[in-house]
């Protein structure tokens, strides 16, 4: 019997092809890019169907593209003849949109991202080995009931943890988390646009400016992507227990690439100080994903602590 792949297109490098001045534009289809590779495989061994559901530079993408990809991804697994899902989405904020799918799905089946680093008409081009692999990932047993997983560079990775570590490698991702990463239950499905959390980056000096310019802005949620194991000085810690006082939920990342967030720094700005004053560590996730994630607790209500304990 052969398996069932629904392949959701939505742009990114894999459609792109070099237009006269070397810029490079996603202007293939789905179809177009998916269907030769999907000829490879032997008749009647695998039944591939493809969806457009954007045409865009992953760069470009809102939460609004997310809440998209993840409704697409519920309504394909709701048929029960559907063996896997392959998403096609650009590297540049792959992590967050494959986050966002992680956070409400609860099906056994895999969804699997990938993508690529080299446009289609490029001679050395990626993207048909990664969806190659990323077709017979989502097609296999062993990859159900572990969650949403990126395919890429010949590395097969849970979802939770990823991130982009270099611009132009084949190997893209890499993961900062542990082999088998625990998640929490799914979240029902919500959207997440209208949410808004803000990333605010710590560094030597930093003062309450940006996070006093997200709060007034609107913030629901902030990320503080702070120094070390999740520490900030004393300025804008003052600013963050401010916030906190206005019922703004704070999440502590790190711009360190490897490593957990510990609070074990007392002082102003130290990571146990904050978090007893209520900010949360995000544990291994970094700022996109943290993000992420924060915005699904607070559209579903959902305590942030409860998704980031797992981490």
């Amino acid at each position: 019997m052969s398996a069932r792949i629904i392949v959701l297109a939505t742009g990114g490098t894999i459609s792109c092809t070099t237009d006269r001045n070397g810029h490079l534009l996603p202007t293939l289809t789905g179809e177009q890019v998916v269907r030769p590779v999907a000829d490879r495989f032997a008749p009647g061994a695998m039944s591939v169907e493809v969806r457009d559901i954007a045409h865009i530079d992953s760069a470009s993408v809102r939460l609004s593209e997310i809440d998209a990809v993840v409704a697409a991804c519920h309504e394909a697994l709701a048929d029960p003849e559907v063996a896997g899902v392959v998403v096609l989405h650009g590297t540049d904020s792959m992590e967050e949109t494959a986050m966002a799918v992680d956070i409400f799905h609860g099906d056994p089946r895999p969804v699997i991202f990938t993508g690529a680093q080299l446009p289609s008409d490029h001679p050395e081009a990626d993207g048909p080995g990664n969806l190659f692999e990323a077709l017979v990932v989502a097609s296999d047993a062993s990859a159900r009931n572990i969650g949403v997983l990126v395919v890429f560079g010949h590395a097969v990775l849970p979802v939770r943890g990823v991130t982009k570590w270099h611009t132009s490698d084949m190997l893209a991702f890499a993961t900062n988390a542990p082999e088998e990463p625990t998640r929490p239950d799914p979240l029902p499905l919500t959207a997440l646009d209208g949410v808004r959390v803000d990333v605010i980056p710590a560094y030597a000096g930093a003062d309450s400016s940006l996070l006093d310019a997200s709060i007034n802005s609107g913030a629901h949620g902030l990320i503080i992507q702070g120094l070390g194991s999740g520490n900030v000085g004393t300025e804008l810690a003052a600013a963050i227990s401010s916030a906190l006082e206005k019922g703004v939920q704070v999440v502590m990342t790190t711009r360190v690439p490897r490593g957990d967030v510990q609070g074990t720094y007392g002082g102003a700005g130290g990571g146990a100080t904050l978090a007893a004053r209520g900010v949360v560590g995000s544990g291994y996730l970094r700022a996109p994903q943290a993000r992420i994630v924060l915005a699904a607790a607070i559209a579903s209500g959902a305590h942030p602590q409860t998704l980031f304990d797992a981490n």
